[in-house]
């Protein structure tokens, strides 16, 4: 079964980097609850830029995920489904 997924793109000045990682591990500790994974990375280059991956197993999954989590999601229509290769 095809998975489903979201990204976000942020960028968090040095001031607010440590409270925003406490906001990332509420953010995972929140999607592994209703049965999504959650992954950020770092961009290498520009410490501060970041992308959030929220992945499920359908796109059903997400969109509930996305309508319930305790902060806003910027663009939670915008779904990225797996691609099958042969």
């Amino acid at each position: 079964m095809p998975r489903c997924l979201t990204i976000q793109r942020t960028l968090v000045t040095p001031p607010d980097r440590a409270k925003f990682s406490e906001r990332l591990l509420r953010k995972r500790e929140y999607y592994a609850s209703v049965g999504c994974r959650y992954w950020v990375f770092e961009e290498s280059g520009l410490r501060g830029a970041f992308l959030e991956f929220c992945e499920a197993p359908d796109a059903a999954t997400l969109a509930r995920a996305h309508a319930s989590a305790p902060e806003r999601v910027l663009d939670p229509a915008r779904v990225y489904h797996e691609v099958e290769l042969p």
